[in-house]
């Protein structure tokens, strides 16, 4: 069999090339990087080869896992007649229908409970922890695996507290277990061992919905990498409980743990080489991020010569230094991003195609639309509102060409907000569909999002929020310090087949007077132009807000109605070229994902 670092090199291609993904908190490395899904894979594979006796040679002189095994229970029967632990009831044989592989000669499979003592936590009381102190209180949101995050919303409890819960204490080289998460997802039984530095000039505590894994004899570094293995988790998982979106998972589940124990010495060897190997994983890891970096910089400045350019022979110079290097710039879905980011901004400034002198210049459609305006309010139609702010110069962040025009958009489309539909309104079906801001998305609607729906009664009565084919939608509200929101999309005739659309609390609807509206929800993807409602927003707490009157001043330019045309139909041209190369892209990570799966369950197997 070839060793894994053969494995590793003779497929580097495989392990690294699979894309970047968001971090999930399951893998080893730590930090706001992605981290690789080949890489992640290998792993995996490192881990579950360990515990299979696949990792390192068995050794016959070795004492087998048995008498280890034997071991344990007399410790156990010593602590149980010392008083130092509770005498508990015997866990279930192990049958072996249970075993999900079979162990080399000298291990053994055990039940978790067999070899460690596990303690749940301390239901401590939010109102008696303080911001600092040497007590400090862990958490499942200080636990991931490998480490602890101790100083994420670090909490501490006086010496009082503390000495009454002295059981609830920390050990080095404990294991601690978050029980809770998402159902569905495998965001729990993280696990992560107690270090040397973790209780330097401190003390920690365990709280509920986590578990203390403290081990006897079996080698906790060992202990902690079995508690990793997926193949060994799944079991774990498919015990949890819970209701709604949460997911338990019991002690005695725990307990009943199916673990594999190699002879001590082996375990030594084991995690050793663990340790090397997740050394090469991190360091393979971290090399490609640093290059995923690099190659972001490197698309972001080239792309940036292209709005900066000065004229025309600047623009082409830039365009051309680009496009020779096209096959290596944009290889990513971020870098196919970039440049659709990019063609926008380019469309906004009059770049992406050629003005036409005889177009009738933007400031004439402008004089219109302030006519259609006077009309309406006359009418009754709409009601006349305040005039909003003179341009100064400063506010511009970019110059126009000629026959362009500064304007802000509530000069040129009616903005109005949602209605707060009560959610015991809602139905689940219908022809009346409220269109909440999770069904709004960059470019479209998810309309089969949770989609809920009103009555004809209240329909009737709520007229004035629908929605015509488009009608541009934004979200209102999203996350402090993200861009989550100010999301805008288009009302297509798709949309409203068979239905009409309501538009819900939180959203701001546009209608545009006589400006394309294609164009209109173009410009208001164009990150500079958002800059600015980002700047103004406001908000408590996690939860940040845009107000109507800060959408009502936003800055659009404005070219003449005919380039407005051309402008649509080379990006729409140039956008669908994005996307096949982004779906390219997306399905050769795919075939490179399902390589490194088949590799590792070919080498494991």
């Amino acid at each position: 069999m070839k060793t894994i670092q053969t494995l590793i090199t003779d497929h580097l291609d495989i392990w690294t090339a699979a894309d970047t993904e968001k971090k999930s908190g399951r893998g080893r490395s730590s930090g706001s990087a992605g981290s690789v899904y080949g890489i992640k894979k290998l792993r995996e594979l490192i881990l579950e080869l360990a515990v299979r006796g696949k990792l390192v040679p068995q050794d016959a002189s070795d004492e087998p896992a048995s008498e280890l095994l034997k071991r344990i229970a007399a410790e156990k029967v010593k602590l149980v007649a010392e008083g130092k632990i509770k005498k508990s009831k015997p866990l279930a044989e192990i049958t072996n229908d249970e075993k999900p592989f079979e162990l080399p000669f000298g291990w053994e499979w055990v039940r978790l409970g067999n070899i460690s003592e596990l303690k749940g936590g301390m239901a401590y009381q939010s109102s008696a922890f303080l911001e600092a102190g040497k007590n400090q209180v862990i958490r499942m949101g200080n636990v991931r695996p490998w480490h602890l995050r101790k100083d994420e919303k670090a909490v501490f409890i006086d010496a009082n507290l503390a000495n009454n819960t002295m059981e609830y204490l920390l050990n080095i080289d404990d294991m601690v277990i978050t029980m809770t998460g998402t159902i569905g997802k495998r965001d729990y039984v993280y696990s992560a061992r107690i270090h040397d530095s973790d209780v330097q000039h401190k003390n920690l505590f365990l709280n509920q919905r986590l578990c203390s894994v403290r081990s006897y004899f079996v080698k906790p570094p060992y202990l902690d990498m079995a508690m990793k293995v997926e193949r060994l988790l799944d079991v774990i998982f498919s015990n949890a409980t819970g209701t709604a979106n949460q997911a338990n998972i019991s002690m005695s589940s725990l307990n009943l743990w199916l673990i594999p124990i190699p002879p001590i010495n082996e375990q030594h060897r084991i995690v050793t080489k663990v340790d090397e190997l997740m050394a090469l994983c991190d360091q393979l890891e971290n090399q490609h991020n640093n290059a995923a970096v690099a190659h972001e910089k490197l698309v972001t400045q080239l792309l940036g010569t292209l709005t900066q350019s000065q004229n025309a022979e600047d623009f082409n110079s830039n365009w051309h230094r680009i496009f020779e290097h096209f096959d290596t710039l944009f290889t990513t879905e971020a870098s196919i991003d970039a440049l659709k980011q990019t063609l926008l901004q380019l469309a906004v400034m009059g770049k992406l195609v050629p003005q036409d002198p005889n177009d009738e210049p933007a400031s004439e459609l402008l004089k219109r639309i302030q006519a259609e305006k006077a009309k309406l309010i006359a009418e009754g139609k709409i009601t006349k509102s305040k005039p909003l702010g003179e341009i100064k110069a400063e506010e511009k962040p970019f110059d126009l060409p000629d026959g362009w025009e500064w304007t802000r958009l509530g000069n040129i489309s009616q903005l109005k907000g949602g209605m707060a539909y009560q959610s015991t309104a809602f139905v689940k079906t219908g022809k009346n569909q409220v269109i909440r801001m999770g069904n709004v998305r960059p470019w479209r609607l998810r309309i089969d999002e949770k989609a809920v729906f009103i009555d004809d009664n209240l329909a009737d009565k709520t007229m004035e929020y629908s929605l015509n084919i488009d009608d541009i939608v934004i979200t209102m509200t999203g996350t402090i310090g993200k861009r989550d929101y100010v999301y805008s999309a288009r009302i297509h005739e798709n949309d409203v087949q068979n239905k009409k659309l309501f538009l819900n609390q939180r959203l701001c609807s546009v209608r545009p007077y006589f400006v394309k509206p294609p164009y209109l929800d173009m410009a208001m993807k164009d990150d500079r132009l958002l800059d600015v409602i980002f700047s103004n927003a406001t908000g408590t707490a996690n939860q940040a807000n845009i107000s109507m009157s800060s959408l009502n001043l936003w800055l659009i330019p404005i070219p003449p109605i005919n380039e407005q045309n051309r402008i649509v139909a080379k990006v729409d041209e140039l956008m669908a070229i994005s996307d096949q190369l982004k779906s390219h892209i997306i399905k050769t990570n795919q075939v490179l994902q399902k390589l490194a799966d088949v590799l590792a369950v070919k080498t494991v197997n």
